[in-house]
């Protein structure tokens, strides 16, 4: 009897060591719930549910860090501008010239992957001084899937504006001289905040004095926009450009404040940027 019993106890031990044998790692499982809550935060985030945050929070840097430059952030990017572009295939342009679409510009049309790579993808809280050094030496790389858009969109004959929060007096030509560098050519006007938009006199070489003379007035009512939050500030834009007679049938961005407001256009297109967030 003594025999059976011992037996069975040894019989019991082996199978409650097995057990543990196949439990899961805790280390695994604590990195499988890191991994769920940040793709459950990114997807507040680009659903606009998470609204006025401030950084990345630190345990999502590597799911971040993964998205970003893993490829799963072109892909996405990729897929967004197919769907504009099938879209796009069902307009009928006016014989008129105004048929425009509206794009944003940074992380937009370029990208500043490299310089938020340097500021932990977005862990670390904004640092307006390190992005206007950054921006003001010019080396933003086009965004692949939205040059190509761009491309598609101007040899199509709409009339592309760009449209950016950057500061017309300390980063007008900079950004210009970057955007040519890196394909957006041909383009129909690049509205910054600010002073008067020397840039946008000069680029309209080829229109007609009254225009001139309207665009001057444009660009001194943009002036009152400086300091204003972007929806009210890009907003304001927008209606200029309807005032003027353009048609927006689209506006692209990064930020959900570049889609919200007044005149967004017949159709709003956001791109996924996880990094940060403009109020």
């Amino acid at each position: 009897m003594r025999g059976v019993r011992e037996v069975v106890v040894i019989v019991f031990l082996a199978i409650c060591s097995m057990a543990n044998a196949i439990k899961p790692c805790p280390r695994a499982t604590v990195v499988r719930d890191e991994v769920s809550y940040c793709l459950s935060w990114r997807m507040s985030v680009e659903a606009n549910n998470m609204a006025g945050w401030r950084t990345v929070p630190m345990q999502c840097l590597p799911y971040i860090q993964g998205y970003m430059i893993g490829g799963q952030y072109d892909r996405d990017m990729a897929f967004i501008a197919d769907q504009i572009l099938s879209y796009v295939k069902g307009i009928v342009l006016s014989d008129d010239g105004m048929d425009a679409w509206i794009l944003d510009v940074d992380d937009t049309c370029i990208s500043n992957l490299f310089y938020y790579k340097g500021k932990r993808f977005g862990c670390d809280p904004y640092d307006p001084k390190g992005f206007k050094a950054w921006a003001l030496k010019g080396g933003c790389p086009a965004i692949s899937a939205v040059l190509g858009l761009f491309d598609k969109l101007v040899e199509s004959g709409f009339k592309v504006i760009l449209l950016t929060g950057r500061d017309e007096e300390t980063l007008g030509q900079v950004t210009v001289d970057n955007l040519h560098n890196q394909g957006f050519i041909g383009y129909e006007r690049l509205i910054l905040r600010g002073i008067i938009s020397r840039l946008e006199i000069e680029q309209s070489g080829t229109l007609t004095q009254p225009f001139k003379s309207h665009a001057m007035l444009m660009a001194l009512r943009r002036a009152e926009h400086k300091g204003q939050g972007a929806i009210q500030y890009k907003s304001g834009i927008r209606k200029q450009l309807v005032e003027e007679g353009y048609r927006i049938w689209g506006n692209v961005g990064d930020q959900w404040s570049d889609l919200q407001g007044d005149y967004k256009g017949n159709r709003a297109f956001k791109l996924p940027n996880p990094m940060y967030f403009v109020p």
